[in-house]
């Protein structure tokens, strides 16, 4: 005899009324039971009524609603695995992923009709199943896939992580334990759910320690702010990006006062800046940086003391004692602590392979198994971890390698700048030079001159852009990155007297 399939299900034994979700955008809810039900009644339906079979993809376009966690889950107890896709892609682009992975069932919101893609309507059916239904299909399997996610493609085609429920179980340990997760956390969701941090560092965590998430369907800071805020809600854990937080503390009504119910603001997906982070501080709000990524969920994450937080400023913190990490040299040596080098990840919560990418997925990985971040991190005495750039963002410029988040953080310090980024860009004199991206904040008088006069004596010269490139704003994925590849392009045909990449 068997017991509980997954999280939700023994939730269901342990605390059938215990609220497990609730969509702000429907004014839905769910207990433990209800949620578990509505998982089992999926499952069942993929199966029986769908004709779905083990290894079967089951793509959605939606945006944030309750119904995409219950299809994941219902995917995983199915033996299928599950496919969010990003509805902010442009037509062609989404055409191509449901080619790439050739789904069985396509589900999804108004996205599908404003694509003009063909699918089922999440809301022509029923997901608060008054009747439970017994359980059919294989025995759950950990090391089984259960999700596809798509990379952002901030460099080339965006490829599908396949990760098993064993991926993803590690994961909710990990943030568990870095993130003081308990039965009373509550996660505000607004991370799209095509992400990691919106569909698994969101979502495991609470489900396995039976805790509550709110859904909501999107980011707009000032309602972002109420909620949090919101003592009817709750809101103990909410994810964000750099950028979100800053826009957060510009909101008119920002109060940190109403914010003093969060375990923590968790923050990763982009440097954040060391002046920004103190700022929450002195507010009495733990501002937790940490770093993870599709292929590895949660990897390292900060204490959540304001003492430790305020003394490693900048830092992603630690692993759990089940992520193995190493920072190694280009000929695979170990880096010496401080020194920076490729962050090498082994562990339960590494995925397996890239969709249908063979030659890709042997490239990833060391021949003793170890995955290649493509990130470059050094680590200090005490073992916190700092990300220092992504290894392909990293240009040389007369010999010397420039990182361009160095130059990235010093700047996020110029009153006037609302945003900026750096990108290497081919030089006849010296092989590579920086140029800079950025947009003035409104009203700003912000001039290529001011930004490089901040500049000017808190970095080596060697790292001082010689050229900028003004814009209205920097282009971004979904998950907030900036699309380095667009900027390089827009670089080039600012500049077509520079040297053309080799």
């Amino acid at each position: 005899m068997s017991g509980p399939v997954d999280h939700v299900a023994l939730q269901a034994l342990l605390r059938p009324d215990k609220l497990a979700a609730v969509d702000l955008a429907q004014g839905r809810r769910w207990t433990y039971a209800a949620l578990h039900r509505a998982v089992s009644h999926w499952a069942r339906a993929l199966v029986t009524d769908f004709g779905c079979g083990v290894g079967d993809r089951v793509a959605c376009l939606s945006r944030n609603r309750v119904e995409v966690v219950i299809l994941h889950l219902a995917c995983a107890r199915a033996g299928l695995i599950f496919v969010p896709l990003n509805w902010r892609l442009a037509t062609d682009e989404l055409k191509a992923l449901i080619a790439d992975c050739r789904p069985a069932l396509v589900f999804g919101g108004a996205e599908l009709a404003a694509h003009g893609l063909a699918g089922l309507d999440l809301d022509g059916h029923d997901w608060q199943p008054t009747e439970a239904v017994a359980a059919t299909g294989p025995a759950l399997d950990p090391q089984r896939p259960s999700l596809i996610l798509y990379t952002s493609g901030t460099s080339g085609r965006p490829k599908g992580v396949v990760l098993s429920e064993a991926n993803l179980g590690q994961t909710a340990i990990n943030f568990s334990l870095l993130g003081a997760v308990t039965p009373s956390s509550v996660f505000l969701i607004d991370s799209p759910m095509f992400h990691v941090i919106g569909l698994v560092t969101s979502v495991r965590p609470p489900f396995m320690t039976g805790g509550t998430i709110v859904v909501s369907d999107g980011f707009q800071p000032p309602r972002t702010l109420a909620r949090m805020a919101d003592p009817a809600l709750g809101v103990t854990h909410y994810f964000c990006v750099p950028q979100m937080a800053a826009a957060l503390r510009r909101e008119p009504g920002f109060d940190p006062q109403g914010l003093r119910g969060l375990t923590a603001l968790f923050t990763g997906g982009a440097p954040h800046p060391e002046q920004d982070i103190r700022a929450w501080l002195a507010d009495g709000i733990p501002v937790v940086d940490g770093f993870g990524m599709s292929e590895a969920g949660t990897v390292f994450g900060m204490s959540l003391s304001l003492a430790q937080i305020e003394a490693k400023a900048g830092s992603v913190g630690v692993p759990t004692p089940a992520v193995q990490a190493r920072i190694v040299r280009p000929d695979g040596g170990a880096c010496d602590p401080g020194e920076p080098g490729e962050l090498l990840l082994r562990g339960a919560n590494v995925f397996a392979a890239y969709w249908e990418r063979p030659e890709e997925t042997a490239a990833a990985f060391t021949p003793d198994g170890w995955f290649h971040t493509g990130d470059i991190a050094q680590v200090d005495a005490d073992g916190c971890y700092r990300i220092v750039d992504r290894k392909k963002d990293m240009f040389i410029s007369g010999g010397e390698n420039v990182y361009p988040a160095e130059i990235e953080a010093v700047l996020a310090g110029l009153a006037g700048l609302a945003e900026c980024a750096v990108i290497g860009m081919p030089d006849a004199q010296w092989g590579e030079v920086g140029v800079c991206c950025y947009a003035p904040a409104p009203g700003a008088a912000l001039a290529d001159a001011d930004l490089l006069a901040h500049l000017e004596g808190r970095i080596a010269r060697y790292k001082l852009p010689r050229r900028f490139l003004r814009l209205a704003g920097l282009p971004r994925t979904g998950s907030g990155k900036v699309l380095k590849g667009e900027l390089r392009a827009l670089a080039r045909a600012t500049h077509p007297d520079a040297p053309s990449p080799p």
